[in-house]
């Protein structure tokens, strides 16, 4: 039997490990934390375990169609529930817009909040952007490597992909061509950041991210991480091994033509190693000086966003919060500005999950809250003092004051989770939690895709093709496995 090491237990080391084990080979999951999930991490409040990482499940089809492949049924290992409202937008001026699962009740509620005109352009806005969620779903997504020749017969068959793509625009400036209303603008502009980006640089076909949504938003029960324990469990029971608190420190071949793995003082020799880490880690020289040609600097620089991430249980006053919530910074203009210079946003949007509140529930007494504000990148390791947290925490709280929410008990400064705290966690990663950067028309095939420059070490996850986003690393794990399982066979 071939043996395959995952080195991650993330949502595509997951995803990998049930395929490779349907497969027919024996396979070791090697990570680092405690537990399974990756950035899919949840903390303890008061109130229960908050989720700390993604709160947003989109196309909920990949999870079904990986589970079918391996023989089982995505409903016995997690429970998934649509949410009616995707999510609730709040501007500083009193204007609220909910975006719903129901298209037309979305384009009524535009209409309402911002005139008819607006809904027309809201209108013409998300046919563009399913048309190009189709037209660019098989050549480049589902793609195992993505390549510029593979567009020519989309264009061929439809020669409005391209007018719809904008290619001569950046997402901001596509937006603001559409949208007469700077607020619809911004809503959509905030997409970009979606996938680590800032708006004025990322190219402006990232407008099919609000299909993705559109077709679905659904809630975990148990909170994100039951996903990541459900693939963990369907995994084990097709075969798969688990060993957590395992850190691997390096990767080499060995003369038999097979490959072995440094891991807490102990070799491990297997067939193929699959790497669910930041590719990044591995051109720094994180596994040893043969696995640090395993891809280029282009592949993985310029770094994507990272994030201050508030998580903690309150009562909250102030506004009808849904479960997914936008607080919009008060002038798009200068939103993004210090994030481009490598600077915190001083007017920042907030993003804010009350996890107690999926399927409309009001719930009563302290319920539990995630706030996410956008942050730049940061190679600094060091854990931030009290007083710089301190200090982040203010900008979070004087934003929400502004928006005239408040909590009871005030959030202590020991819920935040700090950029340079992500780059401790996630080794390589620069505190970035997309990756690469999207930024520019060839971003995208920029990335790297999962096979390597180095005989016998793979990809898998957000850092790699097809990109960031909890079902982008479910669909890499298939484009892995596929890589691996053929690779074996041939070997």
């Amino acid at each position: 039997m071939k043996h395959v090491a995952i080195i991650g237990a993330g949502i595509g080391g997951l995803a990998a490990a049930m395929r490779l084990a349907h497969g027919g080979v024996k396979v070791t999951v090697l990570e680092r934390q405690a537990t399974p999930g990756g950035k899919m991490r949840s903390l303890h409040s008061a109130a229960g375990m908050i989720d700390a990482g993604p709160t947003v499940l989109t196309m909920k089809p990949v999870f079904e169609v990986l589970f079918r492949d391996v023989g089982r049924q995505l409903a016995d290992y997690a429970t998934l529930t649509q949410e009616d409202i995707l999510a609730r937008h709040f501007w500083s001026d009193g204007t609220r817009l909910d975006l719903m699962r129901d298209p037309q009740a979305s384009l009524e509620n535009v209409r309402h909040s911002f005139g008819a005109a607006a809904a027309v352009e809201f209108h013409r806005f998300s046919r563009d952007a399913q048309h190009l969620f189709e037209q660019l779903n098989e050549p480049m997504m589902q793609a195992a490597t993505p390549a510029l020749r593979k567009m020519i017969p989309v264009i061929l068959k439809s020669p409005r992909t391209i007018i719809r793509m904008d290619p001569l625009r950046s997402l901001a400036q596509s937006l603001a061509h559409r949208f007469s209303d700077p607020r619809l603008a911004q809503l959509f502009a905030r997409y970009a950041t979606y996938i680590g980006g800032l708006p004025q640089a990322s190219p402006a076909l990232l407008a099919l991210i609000w299909h993705v949504e559109s077709l679905g938003v659904w809630h975990v029960k148990g909170g994100m991480r039951q996903l990541a324990f459900g693939m963990e469990a369907c995994a084990q029971d097709l075969g798969a091994e688990f060993h957590y608190e395992s850190f691997v420190r390096k990767f080499e071949s060995t003369d038999d033509g097979r490959y072995q793995l440094e891991c807490d003082g102990r070799l491990i020799s297997c067939d193929a190693v699959l790497f669910n880490g930041d590719p990044n880690a591995l051109t720094r020289g994180f596994l040893g000086p043969e696995a640090s040609t395993a891809t280029t600097t282009q592949a993985t620089m310029p770094r994507s966003l990272s994030a201050h991430v508030m998580s903690f249980a309150a009562q909250v006053e102030g506004l009808p919060l849904a479960a997914h919530n936008v607080l919009f910074a008060a002038d798009p203009d200068q939103e993004y500005r210090p994030l481009a210079q490598g600077a915190p946003q001083h007017d920042p949007t907030l993003y804010i999950c009350a996890q107690d509140r999926f399927g409309s529930q009001t719930p009563s007494g302290q319920e539990r809250f995630e706030i996410i504000l956008n942050h730049p990148p940061s190679a600094q390791t060091t854990v931030p003092s009290q007083k710089v947290r301190e200090q982040c925490q203010t900008i979070f709280l004087d934003h929400l004051t502004r928006h005239g929410l408040s909590f009871t008990p005030r959030p202590p400064a020991n819920t935040l989770t700090m950029a340079e705290d992500f780059a401790q966690m996630f080794p390589g990663s620069e505190g970035s939690l997309y990756g690469r950067s999207p930024h520019g028309m060839m971003a995208a095939f920029a990335r790297p895709t999962v096979r390597t420059k180095t005989k016998g070490l793979y990809l898998v996850g957000g850092g790699a093709h097809p990109g960031a986003g909890v079902p982008m690393a479910t669909l890499s794990a298939k484009h892995a496995a596929a890589a691996i399982l053929s690779d074996l066979t041939l070997t």
